[in-house]
């Protein structure tokens, strides 16, 4: 054999805070070194726009492969594109990155991907659905290893009561990329001394799922929903119509009584039944424009505001889902930091309509306001002074129809609603874009501002736009610019790009 043809097995490992991907990269050591190799380990902290990105990087070179009396080999720090043997991604976008990077190659490296997500800032905060396509990223993984072993690790931690470490550290074993056997990789385990139990039990999950081992999907369990004898009728009522408007009618029965009362989701019915009549007489039979204006119409009643916001922060359904993120043991004291910067304007919306009018148009009381909200506040809803700040602001929720943000909101949908009716008479294609486009609206603060201001453009160009061939697909085209980033520039471009139809010769 020629050793100077040796070289070392190759391992780069993408992980992301409290995973234990420092875990798994000392777990691989442990056992390469008992077996006889010189092993050496490093890591590069990250940012993944997610939690605290790690790239792990392990080379393992074997003390059998070298010459008697030759220097110890000198082994890299960083993996080197189209050099990876063995790459093991614990989400699919961190999987995409590596393919990105150049680590993954389908003459050389095992790929071993857990397909679980963690959406990125990017895709959180996009305007629209800005989610990455899972099943192409996962395709594009499939294309670039010379081997892939994927599947949901995170749902087996979960299953297993352990960390996602211990299932990747199965699936390697269980791919045979590595020339220990399964009792090598155990003992590394019961080497570690912590969470023996739970580790081994999702390294056997995770070494049968590389064998081809089916992951069992989870069941969710069944949402079971307390519908109260007042809200019944409603509900039966929002039952009787056909789909796909069934599905939105009856979430938005539920959505809007939980966000004010019964009489709230009362004032939604009539709204819709007026829609429905409309769809009947002009639609085509698809039922979308009564489907779209249901879910928007839902989503625009039950806009965000600071009562909303306090409201949704002290549930006790939110510290329930904290502690189940964080993974608190019982006994564990959990504390949560509200960062909250209110400002003038929403401080006004929550008023009354007639004193919110005049806190804004008064320039004192404005300045006096300023004041106190120029920065932002901590508050620690998890301790009873920040509970009950919340509690308090949470408390308004029976005034909310006399404030001045609520006047503002239904005075928006009564007119976003006449144009939907007036344009469904002549273009149904178009009124039921007209719906859609209400989705610009959404959220608060400086986002709703923004989602208003597109949405009043593009209403003040509708006579433009009916002027084009295809007047449904034009405002279509125009939303989605509207939706593509927080700049305008695409909007401004795609507004350039309208082209009415030319006018007949007289």
């Amino acid at each position: 054999m020629d050793t100077t043809a040796q070289r070392p097995i190759t391992i780069a490992i993408l992980a992301m805070g409290g995973e234990g991907g420092g875990v798994l990269a000392e777990w691989i050591v442990d056992v390469a070194e008992h077996a006889g190799y010189i092993a050496q380990m490093t890591s590069v902290p990250g940012v993944a726009q997610r939690t605290g990105a790690t790239n792990y990087y392990v080379e393992l070179f074997p003390k059998h492969g070298a010459k008697a009396n030759s220097p110890a080999p000198v082994l890299g720090l960083t993996p080197m594109p189209g050099d990876v043997d063995i790459v093991i991604a614990s989400e699919l976008m961190e999987a995409g990155r590596a393919v990105q990077r150049g680590l993954v190659t389908p003459d050389r490296t095992t790929f071993i991907v857990s397909t679980n997500r963690v959406y990125s800032m990017t895709e959180r905060i996009a305007m629209a659905d800005g989610r990455v396509d899972s099943t192409a990223l996962l395709e594009g993984c499939k294309s670039a290893a010379k081997r892939i072993i994927h599947g949901d690790m995170a749902q087996l931690a979960e299953a297993t009561g352990s960390v996602i470490s211990a299932v990747l550290f199965g699936a390697l074993a269980g791919s045979k990329a590595l020339p220990m056997q399964r009792m090598a990789f155990e003992a590394a385990i019961h080497r570690g001394g912590v969470g023996v139990k739970a580790s081994i039990a999702a390294f056997g999950a995770g070494y049968a799922s590389a064998e081809g081992a089916p992951v069992p999907v989870k069941a969710e369990p069944p949402v079971l929903t307390h519908i109260s004898p007042a809200l019944a009728p409603l509900m039966a009522e929002a039952g009787s119509y056909a789909e796909p408007a069934r599905m939105f009618v009856r979430a938005g029965v539920e959505r809007l009584a939980d966000y004010q009362d019964v009489a709230y989701a009362r004032d939604y019915l009539d709204r819709v039944k007026a829609i429905a009549e409309i769809d009947r007489r002009h639609g085509n039979g698809s039922g979308m424009l009564l489907a779209e204006t249901a879910r928007e119409l839902a989503l625009g009643m039950a806009y965000e505001d600071t009562v909303r916001v306090a409201e949704l922060k002290i549930r006790p359904s939110r510290f329930e889902r904290v502690r189940a993120e964080v993974q608190a043991a019982d006994g564990q004291i959990v504390e949560i930091a509200e960062f909250l910067h209110p400002r003038v304007q929403e401080i006004a919306d929550t008023l009354p309509a007639g004193l919110g009018r005049w806190l804004l148009k008064t320039g004192w009381a404005r300045g006096f306001v300023e004041r106190f909200t120029r920065s932002g506040r901590v508050v620690k809803t998890s301790t009873i002074r920040g509970f009950l700040q919340l509690y308090f602001i949470a408390s308004l929720k029976p005034t909310r129809r006399r404030s001045l943000r609520f006047a503002n909101e239904q005075a928006f949908l009564r007119e976003w609603l006449a144009t939907v009716q007036t344009i469904a008479a002549t273009n149904y294609a178009l009124a039921t874009e007209i719906a859609t486009t209400r989705t610009l609206v959404k959220g608060y603060s400086d986002t709703h501002e923004r989602g208003r201001r597109n949405y009043d453009m593009l209403m003040q160009m509708l006579p433009r736009i009916m002027e084009t061939p295809d007047p449904a697909a034009a405002l279509a085209a125009l939303r989605k610019a509207a939706l593509a980033d927080d700049t305008g520039l695409a909007l401004n471009i795609a507004i350039k790009d309208i082209r009415p139809l030319p006018q007949a010769a007289e």
